[in-house]
């Protein structure tokens, strides 16, 4: 059987409490941006509240897109 959208967790790590965990597709962000600096994703630490933004390549883009995550692209100047 195919997985749905509904079905893909990734692995994220929280830089402030070290907590691992899994997390679907609803629980991060993904933002694009005009150069690699301005491309991340982001979520909230399931552990310890935490907002937690990392930079995402073109693979982690890729996997993140394909797996379902929210987008929004930033139009700076």
């Amino acid at each position: 059987m195919t997985p749905t959208v509904h079905d893909v967790v990734f692995r994220a790590a929280c830089p402030d409490c070290r907590g691992c965990f899994e997390l679907g597709a609803a629980a991060l962000r993904l933002a694009i941006g005009r150069t690699a600096r301005t491309t991340f994703y982001s979520f909230t630490c399931p552990d310890c509240g935490a907002a937690v933004r990392k930079p995402a390549g073109e693979r982690i883009v890729e996997l993140l897109t394909g797996g379902g995550v929210r987008t929004m692209r930033l139009h700076i100047g």
